[in-house]
């Protein structure tokens, strides 16, 4: 599986943006898919995360009420609209995708569940 991961750029705050995710090589229908971001000098850290099965949605307390991710199988793309957006919201937005459910929420918080990743799309949010 490939994930190209796009739709990054400037915005003001307040501003919105809205990231897409495509996968190629293989359907990702059957996969958990997810949005993490890396600002400079920190960890990369969970934003969203979107199952297979359900469709269930979870996010970081920072982007909640703001963020909404979604996916169209029929696209085989997953997207992140981010609305509200705020100068902490800066880093580089990487999408990503595991072949498995996952057991708990806090499984898809982690990194290490995702054997797939893009290749990460910049978003800068100006004060």
């Amino acid at each position: 599986v490939q994930l190209q991961a796009s739709g990054g750029g400037l915005v003001q705050a307040g501003g919105s943006l809205r990231l897409s995710c495509a996968a190629s090589g293989r359907t990702v229908i059957r996969y958990s898919m997810a949005w993490f971001r890396q600002a400079p000098g920190k960890e990369r850290e969970f934003v969203t995360a979107i199952s297979w099965g359900s469709g269930g949605t979870y996010y970081a307390d920072s982007v909640k009420g703001r963020f909404t991710i979604s996916r169209d199988n029929a696209e085989n793309t997953v997207y992140l609209q981010m609305n509200s957006l705020k100068p902490e919201d800066t880093a580089v937005y990487y999408c990503a995708a595991s072949p498995v459910g996952a057991p708990s929420i806090d499984t898809y918080k982690r990194p290490g569940f995702y054997r797939y990743w893009g290749q990460g799309t910049q978003v800068t949010v100006s004060s």
